[in-house]
C-alpha cells in the first residue's frame, strides 16, 4: 500500500492536497469516524442503495475496539444524522443509542471486524447491479481501469442460506472475504473494507458501478479483457486505501454541503 509520503514526493508545497487526518485525541477520532460514518450513510441514500431496512455501514470504535458504531435498524439511510449513530458490542448489545440494531448488522460486521483487525469499516446494502451480478454467482473482470481496483482482491461467497442472522454464517462471510478488499455474497450483494470509513464507501459505491458496467458490456457483447500483467499494475495504483480514501472525497463534499443536518 502506498504510503502518504509516497502519494505527495511530487506534488509542489503551495498546492491544497488532501490525505486522511490525524488526531490528537480518542474523542477527536471518534467523532470524526461518527461524521464519516452518518455522511457515507447518507451517500448511499442518495445513490439508490437502500431497500428497504437491508443494509448497514459500520466504524470500529478507536478506543473500544471490540465495538463499532452502526446506522440504526429501521432507520433510512437518508435521515441518518450523528446522533442516531449506535454503539454494538461485539455480544451484539447496544451500549450507546436510543435504537435497536439490526440482527444481519451484527451477525455479518462483528466477525468481519473480528477476522480483520486491519479494518475500520465495511460497508454492506443490496444495491441493484451488486445484487443482479451476485445471483449469477460471478466475480468481477479485469474490463475496465476502475475495475482494476479489484483485481485478485475480492472473494465469492458461493452460498445462500436466507438472511443472515447467525454468526457462524457472518464467520464464513468473513473467511470468504479472506484478506480481501470486497467479497459479493452470492444471490445477496456485496461487502466491501476499508482502513477507514471512506475507503471502504468509496470501493462499495465503485464496485456497485462496476458490476453495472459488466452487465452491460457482456449483454452488449464480447469483452476485450485488459491483460493480466496490466491488471495487476493497475491494481497497484489505483486499489490502496489512500487511493480510496482521495476518490471519496469529491462525493463527501457534495453530501455534506447538500445535508448539513448529518452533522446534527
Amino acid at each position: 500500500m502506498a504510503n502518504n509520503e509516497d502519494l505527495t514526493r511530487n506534488i509542489p508545497t503551495d498546492l491544497i492536497f488532501r490525505l486522511p487526518p490525524s488526531f490528537a485525541t480518542v474523542e477527536e477520532e471518534r467523532r470524526h469516524r461518527k461524521e464519516r460514518l452518518a455522511a457515507a450513510l447518507r451517500l448511499f441514500g442518495k445513490l439508490g442503495f437502500e431497500e428497504g431496512v437491508a443494509g448497514h455501514i459500520t466504524a470500529r470504535d478507536p478506543e473500544q475496539t471490540d465495538h463499532f458504531w452502526v446506522n440504526p435498524f429501521g432507520l433510512s439511510f437518508k435521515h441518518v444524522r450523528v446522533s442516531d449513530l449506535i454503539l454494538v458490542n461485539h455480544q451484539g448489545q447496544v451500549v450507546e443509542g436510543r435504537y435497536p440494531v439490526n440482527e444481519a448488522a451484527f451477525a455479518i460486521h462483528s466477525q468481519v471486524h473480528q477476522a480483520r483487525p486491519d479494518v475500520v469499516a465495511a460497508a454492506h446494502s443490496h444495491s441493484t447491479y451488486g445484487r443482479a451480478l451476485s445471483a449469477l454467482g460471478q466475480k468481477l473482470e479485469p474490463i475496465t481501469q476502475d475495475v482494476c481496483a479489484f483485481y485478485e482482491d475480492h472473494g465469492l461467497f458461493d452460498d445462500y442460506t436466507g438472511v443472515v442472522t447467525d454468526l457462524e454464517e457472518g464467520k464464513r462471510i468473513a473467511a470468504a472475504l479472506g484478506d480481501n478488499k470486497a467479497v459479493i455474497l452470492r444471490n445477496h450483494g456485496l461487502l466491501t473494507v476499508g482502513s477507514t470509513v471512506d475507503a471502504a464507501a468509496w470501493w462499495f459505491i465503485t464496485m456497485e458501478r462496476s458490476c453495472q458496467v459488466q452487465l452491460v458490456a457482456k449483454a452488449a457483447g464480447t469483452v476485450v479483457p485488459i491483460e493480466p500483467a496490466n491488471a495487476a499494475l493497475t491494481h497497484k495504483q489505483i486499489g490502496n486505501d489512500i487511493a480510496g480514501w482521495v476518490n471519496y472525497q469529491p462525493l463527501h463534499d457534495q453530501i455534506t454541503r447538500e445535508q448539513p443536518d448529518l452533522f446534527e
